[in-house]
């Protein structure tokens, strides 16, 4: 197949890429080309920015279309636009979303006939926590409406592996594999869903190559898992012996300022069943998922080029001081 990337050089769209020239499908890649390096010399490179630069794309034809980095609808339909929408020159669509999209549920093992989450100001483009998935949901109508019913939706949880750049898994394997006494905060029973960058990609391929059509969660393992499940996993695969885990409850953690940026996946103290969706789905289709203790091994190996980063995880005094704090008050507790 021919097959054009939108993105593509840092983390998904990169392991995305790596797996369609494996597989032996030709790639052109469409980015802005600030990257220090090219990563795919194999593969076609056209350059420009998708917010109004796409006259780098007024020719050529594709087999499918693979958007990675589309976060308004606005330019899910420029692109469509510029492709010619439905049955035009870029094939089918596939559009990298987010269980992000799901409205919140009350329970775990939703399939996708779950309720999208509804933004009411559509033509707000801020990107943030509050809007992200709303902005996801309107996003994966708009590529349906450009470019027809045969789109291909990916709806990945928590995406981890080699090239992370949001330092969130990262973060954890870094610091269990430096050792000693490890915070985490309570519920260690909220579930947790993620999936290596690899398996999500190898996933993407399997799909275009079967002509899959439709929604479908790439998240594992299946409920239940738990962020004490995937804190012991990491510990194991990469920690010292010796190394242990402290669970403070979610009151002291929000207390002392604590939050899902210095404490990735954890959610507040609440339960969040969007990290417990049903992903039997893509499991049927081919999804294979690795243990996540090799996804902590690898990342480990591979810090040049998974950067941990600014404010992601718990700085390392900080956690000392609140394990102090924690004792403390463990030992009037006590008494």
């Amino acid at each position: 197949m021919r097959v054009l990337v939108v993105g593509g050089t840092r983390f998904v769209g990169r392991h995305i890429v790596l797996a369609l020239l494996d597989a032996g499908h030709e790639v052109t890649l469409f980015h802005r080309g600030l990257g220090p390096d090219d990563p795919f010399p194999a593969a076609e490179h056209r350059h420009g920015d998708r917010d109004g630069e796409l006259d780098e794309l007024a020719q050529g034809s594709w087999d499918a279309t693979i958007d990675v980095s589309a976060y308004v609808p606005r330019q899910v339909r420029a692109l469509g636009d510029a492709l010619g929408r439905a049955g035009g020159r870029g094939g089918r669509y596939v559009y990298i979303s987010s269980i992000s999209a799901y409205a919140t549920p009350d329970q775990p093992g939703i399939t996708e006939s779950a309720p999208l989450e509804i933004l009411l100001d559509e033509d707000n483009e801020v990107v943030d926590s509050e809007t992200y998935g709303g902005l996801k949901a309107l996003s994966e109508y708009a590529a349906v409406e450009s470019f027809g019913t045969n789109t291909l939706i990916i709806r990945p949880t928590y995406v981890v592996g080699p090239y992370d750049q949001t330092g969130r898994f990262t973060s954890w394997a870094v610091r269990l594999a430096d050792g000693g006494e490890v915070l985490a905060a309570e519920p260690r029973d909220q579930p947790v869903q993620v999936v290596d960058g690899r398996d999500l990609a190898a996933f993407v391929v399997t799909l275009l190559e079967e002509g899959a059509r439709g929604p479908f969660h790439v998240a594992g393992p299946d409920h239940p898992y738990t962020l004490g499940d995937l804190l012991d996993d990491v510990r194991v695969a990469v920690a010292p012996e010796g190394t242990t885990i402290t669970w403070v409850d979610a009151r002291f953690a929000l207390e002392n300022g604590l939050d899902g940026r210095q404490l990735p996946f954890w959610h507040n103290g609440e339960h969040d069943y969007t990290g417990a969706v049903d992903p039997s789905a893509a499991v049927r289709h081919g999804l294979r998922l690795r243990p996540v203790g090799d996804s902590a091994r690898d990342v480990v190996a591979a810090r040049d080029v998974t950067p941990l980063r600014d404010g992601v995880g718990l700085d390392r005094d900080r956690e000392a001081e609140l394990l102090r704090a924690w004792q403390r008050r463990a030992g009037r507790a006590e008494r």
